[in-house]
């Protein structure tokens, strides 16, 4: 059996990787977790088998389904361009599978901090003109909403020994059109898009010891972006 401080889900994609880096120059032991590192959360069996060989005292989940924004993006003018299965796929990999992860965790630490990431999006409603007319797909903010009364469930279920709380970051700067960016930042009160290092704090705060009568709580992290 391995023991972590913190396991880290979706440890790959934007934030994942250099959440990752900055926590091991913090001097923690990290285990990343990514499908690109053949690790399949949607496999419940996987899952169960991961946390029993793997312990931590934090597990924090960064894993999602997202559609990014880029020329291969879906373009969807009309809700009647979305397809059930996709909001299906959506709903299975951001809410079931997250289900799945936390509950497999919390069989195997007795007493641990999980973190789980939403959106802005699970917040408010992304708006059209963003994304010039076109729609963010409805399954993205449909199942970070969940993430948050998921947590919230979590956190009751689970205290006193295992805390779960939720971070919503802002949108993150990634591989965004020059013209995007300049459209979020014209809403964005802090006048930018978030960077992965925005986000160190709060995770840090979140698993460490100074929050231990934090539970059920959301962070937003978006620059005033709610507001």
């Amino acid at each position: 059996m391995n023991s972590y401080d913190v396991i880290l889900t979706g440890s790959s994609g934007r934030i994942g990787s250099e959440l990752l880096a900055l926590l091991r120059e913090a001097g923690l032991i990290v285990k990343p977790v990514d499908l690109s590192l053949g690790d399949d959360l949607s496999d419940e069996k996987y899952v169960d088998e991961l946390f029993k060989n793997n312990r931590a005292s934090s597990l924090v989940n960064l894993f999602a389904l997202n559609e990014h924004i880029s020329k291969s993006a879906t373009q969807a003018r009309t809700i009647w361009d979305f397809s059930l299965s996709d909001i299906d796929q959506y709903l299975h990999t951001n809410i079931t599978t997250l289900f799945s992860v936390c509950r497999a965790f919390a069989k195997y630490n007795e007493t641990a901090s999980i973190v789980n990431f939403s959106s802005i999006y699970g917040v408010v409603t992304p708006k059209p003109e963003l994304y010039d007319g076109y729609l963010k797909h409805i399954g993205y903010p449909v199942s970070k909403s969940a993430v948050i009364n998921l947590t919230e469930y979590l956190a009751i279920c689970l205290a006193p020994k295992i805390r779960v709380n939720t971070v919503v970051p802002g949108g993150v700067l990634s591989e965004q059109s020059p013209e995007f960016i300049e459209r979020y930042a014209k809403k964005c009160p802090m006048a930018r898009m978030a960077l992965p290092e925005d986000l160190l704090g709060i995770v840090k705060l979140l698993i460490g010891n100074e929050s231990s009568y934090i539970t059920g709580a959301t962070f937003n992290v978006d620059g005033g972006w709610v507001l």
